[in-house]
């Protein structure tokens, strides 16, 4: 069978002219993988040279971009991807010119075959929960001990309302691990080679801005995220659940070690497999009035190593804008998504990759709005001042003010309207106006606050573009943030330099940059532009 399926560039033509693409990618073969039964991006595969630890994973839409450099390491590129049967295919087999598109096969395994082989013990079957108890009791024996380091492409990017990439910042970097008998956030340290913000995909400087609970203006609905100083990597790092198993993560993972048990109901499912290697599939959830939590997790067969963790809370009470079923068969709002998927090398387990992914809402203030509300002398009535000009009609029609002195209703006769100001003639006598006003100034001059006596409230009143006076509106993003191994160096220590990110400020706000003498055998793995119809 051919690897590589050309008969379905009608399909690709929808995503993308490619023309425009390969123009901007000379120096990389652009491709994207997809499953052959169900024609769906295969999402975070391994495309790798085959015996070599050097390679990337495809992004959220199957797409990838391998470095023409890679003939210099190998000549078979291997692709595997979990649930899926890995795919050898040789480099000079792609294109350089047009899009590869790729497919894998399903691989699935029956209920039948997990029997696991307890040493020094008789076969026997185990409940999903006892296969996960195990999996999490050997998580230091499989996991290393020792020094060793991780180089590998960093994003953090929103999806905005229209799908379209925003605020894309990348980054190459590499972390220096002492092992997981350390806690990783004390011990941990990393070292930037390169980063910056690419200026080629969108920018909302409003959805750039750091979560404020105080104001309500960016917030995670339901849920409430850690600033840990704005360093996006830093928070990345402490949700992946398997490093940080013996401390607390998300919830309701809680601490791994101790709590992901006894929150959580399992079972079993059809078993699966990557590099041959075969794993139990095993699923779980949990729910309560106002939240449902479900995920799976992908253990050995061999040593109860974890391979996999997917966790995905939702918000019960609210459904989501497609209004189509999610992988877990319901139709609820995502509130935040995280896989973290581990790699066998030399028989530990490393990190492969980690995505988090949470839906965050935007507060946008008014464009049209009331600059202030007061009382004029000069004109013995009351005034409102927009920040721009109001439609004429709306703006002096007089059921749209309600007005209040000293809490009590004010009636009005008369609407006047110069430029962007409105002028209000209570319905009062004039020997009463003039009380009014005597009160105000009295109020003036001693500094109390003219909202204690005066109310001026403004309803349906738009401007000379329709836009309503007061109005706030809501958009909804997609914040992620992600972290592609590329590399991983055994046995590698932390230089004795202070060349490393300040953990307590911004990834991409003044940090250090030090570039190894094999720099160039790295990449931004960046998203591939679409033009989508």
């Amino acid at each position: 069978m051919n690897s590589l399926n050309l008969n379905r560039v009608a399909f690709v033509l929808l995503f993308f002219t490619s023309f425009e693409i390969f123009a901007q990618q000379q120096d990389y073969i652009i491709g994207r993988l997809f499953d052959s039964q169900s024609n769906e991006p295969v999402v975070f595969a391994n495309i790798r040279i085959k015996d070599r630890a050097l390679g990337i994973i495809t992004n959220v839409d199957g797409g990838f971009r391998i470095p023409l450099k890679y003939r210099e390491y190998g000549n078979i590129i291997e692709i595997s991807s979990m649930g899926y049967e890995t795919k050898e295919i040789p480099i000079t087999d792609f294109s350089q010119t047009e899009l590869n598109v790729l497919s894998l096969n399903p691989a699935v395994f029956g209920l039948d075959e997990a029997v696991v082989k307890a040493k020094g013990k008789r076969n026997r079957n185990l409940s999903a929960k006892q296969i996960v108890q195990r999996a999490i009791e050997a998580i230091p024996r499989n996991s290393p001990s020792n020094y060793f380091s991780s180089i590998g492409y960093y994003r953090d990017y929103q999806l905005n309302d229209d799908q379209q990439y925003v605020n894309l910042n990348e980054a190459i970097l590499e972390v220096f691990d002492q092992g997981f008998d350390q806690l990783d956030d004390a011990t941990s340290e990393t070292r930037l080679f390169q980063f910056g913000l690419n200026n080629l995909f969108g920018q909302d400087s409003l959805a750039r801005a750091a979560y404020n609970y105080g104001s309500l203006r960016k917030i995670i609905k339901k849920a409430h995220l850690d600033a840990y100083g704005g360093n996006e990597f830093r928070i990345l790092r402490i949700h992946d659940a398997i490093r940080n198993y013996n401390v607390g993560s998300y919830d309701f993972i809680g601490t791994l070690k101790t709590d992901f048990i006894e929150n959580h109901f399992f079972l079993r499912g059809s078993d699966t497999s990557v590099d041959t290697e075969e794993l139990y599939t095993i699923k779980f959830w949990v729910f309560y009035p106002n939240y449902r939590a479900n995920g799976t997790i992908y253990i050995s067969k061999l040593d109860f190593a974890i391979h996999k963790l997917e966790y995905t809370m939702y918000d019960e009470k609210k459904r989501n804008k497609t209004g189509k079923r999610n992988k877990h068969g319901n139709k609820k709002k995502v509130i935040f998504d995280i896989t973290t998927d581990y790699r066998r090398i030399n028989n530990k387990m490393y990190l492969n990759y980690i995505s988090f992914y949470n839906s965050f809402i935007l507060n946008i203030p008014p464009v049209f709005k009331v600059d202030y509300a007061t009382i004029n002398f000069a004109r013995r009535c009351f005034m409102v001042e927009y920040n721009s000009i109001p439609e004429a009609k709306q703006s002096v029609h007089l059921p749209n003010y309600k007005v209040e002195f000293k809490k009590k209703r004010v009636k009005l006769k008369h609407a006047g309207r110069w430029k962007n100001k409105i002028f209000l003639n209570p319905k009062m006598k004039e020997i009463e106006i003039t009380k009014m006003l005597s009160e105000f100034a009295k109020a003036i001059k001693k500094g109390t606050d003219l909202n204690d006596l005066l109310s001026i409230k403004v309803s349906n009143v738009r401007d000379t573009i329709g836009n309503l006076v007061n109005k706030w509106t809501q958009r909804d993003y997609k914040q992620f943030r992600e972290f592609f191994v590329q590399r991983v160096r055994l046995g590698q220590t932390a230089p004795e330099d202070s060349l490393f990110m300040n953990k307590r400020k911004p990834i991409f706000e003044d940090q250090p940059t030090a570039k190894p003498s094999d720099f160039e055998d790295y990449w931004m793995n960046t998203p591939l532009q679409s033009t989508e119809n």
